[in-house]
Formats: structure tokens, sequence, C-alpha cells
């Protein structure tokens, strides 16, 4: 998948909509993610790591697919050549008296 650093994307442009929320649940804007790019996250997962976008409640249902267009856009790529990120369900403490109860 597209992960080519050398490639030369050209300089940060500050666009119209970079005001536009991309993510709701972490307020991740379209110039966030753009800007981003040209700071070197060329993929899903770096993104993610790097704004927290798709990280919210709905784990990225609502963005994952905006985010993509995006990051293919500023590469100048598809977005079948980005890979999705890794998916995690979301994970809470339990108390290790409810382990202790189960039954093998």
């Amino acid at each position: 998948m597209m992960n080519d650093r050398s490639k030369d994307i050209g300089e940060f442009i500050p666009m119209p909509d970079d005001d536009m929320v991309i993510c709701r649940c972490e307020e991740i804007t379209k110039g966030e993610i753009r800007k981003a790019v040209h700071d070197g996250m060329f993929t899903m997962q770096e993104i993610r790591r790097y704004l927290r976008a798709g990280m919210g409640l709905c784990q990225g249902q609502t963005c994952s697919k905006l985010v993509k267009g995006i990051v293919a856009a500023e590469q100048k790529a598809s977005p079948a050549t980005i890979a999705p990120a890794t998916s995690r369900g979301p994970i809470r403490p339990t108390e290790m008296k409810i382990l202790a109860k189960e039954e093998l």
C-alpha cells in the first residue's frame, strides 16, 4: 500500500474549508489532517496515533472514510492505495474480583 515518503507532495497550502470538523468525536478538522500528512503522517495508522482521529466514541465509524479520502487527496493517490487503520474494540478495566469468580 501507499507509503512512499520519498514522493514530494508539495508544501501545505491552507484551504478555506480547513476548519471543517471531520472527526466529531475528537474534534479533528480537515486542516489538521491535511497538515499532518504534510508533516509526514502518510498512513491511516499514523494519522490515528498523531491526531486521535477515529479513536473517539464511534471508533472511526463516521469519519474513517473521510479521513482516508483527505489523506489520499493530499498524497495525490487513490483512497484504495491507503491501508485502513488497525481496528480495536473498546477496552474497559475489569476488577480482579470479577475475573476470580469465573468458572473454568
